[in-house]
């Protein structure tokens, strides 16, 4: 019997041979890659992935978050670490050399207009999808996004204090992303590495410093987005029911194919039938945290 959804994925994924443009190392294994790939850039939303062929010899791709995008001039940026042979491989590739990009791929955030105020969580390679989705929010004023950094290893940029106040930060936390500051978004980042000007601890604790500052009705107009590793994301979730709030995350899975033909990224999601097995790749990545089966 055939699927009598729609699927609405097909007509937006584009396979594009794209030249890499930069490709920039930074400390603890990081790099920035920046690919032409037009097709992609156009039709990428916040929290959109790649599917990258790191090496001709190496036959599954990696899965790459979108950090940013150009339309105009064509390209696409991602931040990944080198953790397996993939992207070892791929950190081996010059500007110059064009590899094969399958993208973009999933399911996107959502915006919901009467909670402007988006509180954007990212930890460690989760950190791209939140700098799209504070790129998309910069131009319309509607939205107060405020975004929450953290990371074990150093940040793959230099930091610097912060022009903006937040509500609730602890004395000494001024250290920002410089992006962010000249897009006039407010950031703060944490780390239990002793970084300065960075919190010493969790995300989450950070996140609560500042929602505990506001008013209850400031509280009432705020949504979550998170992205990073699980126990991160099962952290945000809670600390997203405790204040009631409603929370999205991106998952980071390992995938086979990327386009939902292997199944091999499945997690348990709760649905008004019961619990079901969703594909991250075409299911999500993007999912309401509260579905998730986080055990």
């Amino acid at each position: 019997m055939s699927d009598p959804r729609p699927h609405t994925h097909r007509d937006t994924i584009f396979l594009e041979n794209a030249k890499i443009l930069r490709h920039d190392s930074f400390p603890g294994d990081q790099y920035v890659l920046r690919l032409h790939a037009p097709k992609c850039a156009t039709c990428a939303l916040p929290g959109s992935f790649a599917h990258l062929q790191c090496d001709p010899a190496l036959p599954l791709r990696r899965p790459l978050s979108i950090m940013r995008t150009d339309v105009e001039a064509g390209w696409v940026e991602f931040l990944y670490k080198t953790v397996g042979i993939g992207t070892h491989a791929l950190s081996r590739r010059s500007p110059g050399e064009s590899l094969s990009v399958l993208g973009p791929i999933g399911r996107p955030f959502t915006l919901e207009k009467a909670r402007p105020r988006t509180l954007l969580l990212g930890g460690g390679v989760g950190i791209p999808p939140m700098i799209f989705l504070a790129d998309s929010l910069r131009t319309d004023k509607h939205w107060q996004p405020v975004v929450f950094m953290g990371s074990e290893v150093p940040f793959p940029f230099t930091a610097r204090p912060s022009n903006f106040l937040l509500p609730g930060m602890p004395n000494g936390v001024i250290a920002s992303m410089p992006l962010l500051e000249d897009w006039s978004i407010p950031s703060r980042l944490t780390s239990l590495q002793g970084y300065p000007g960075c919190h010493h601890g969790y995300i989450t604790d950070l996140a609560r410093h500042w929602l505990d500052a506001l008013f209850e009705s400031q509280r009432a107009e705020v949504s979550v987005f998170a992205c990073g590793p699980h126990p991160m994301l099962a952290a945000v979730t809670a600390l997203a029911h405790d204040y009631d709030l409603p929370c999205q995350v991106s998952l980071e899975e390992f995938m086979a194919c990327g386009v939902g033909g292997c199944a091999g990224c499945t997690v348990e999601i709760s649905t008004p039938t019961g619990p079901a097995m969703k594909r991250v790749c075409v299911d999500g990545p993007v999912f309401d945290a509260q579905t998730v089966n986080w055990s």
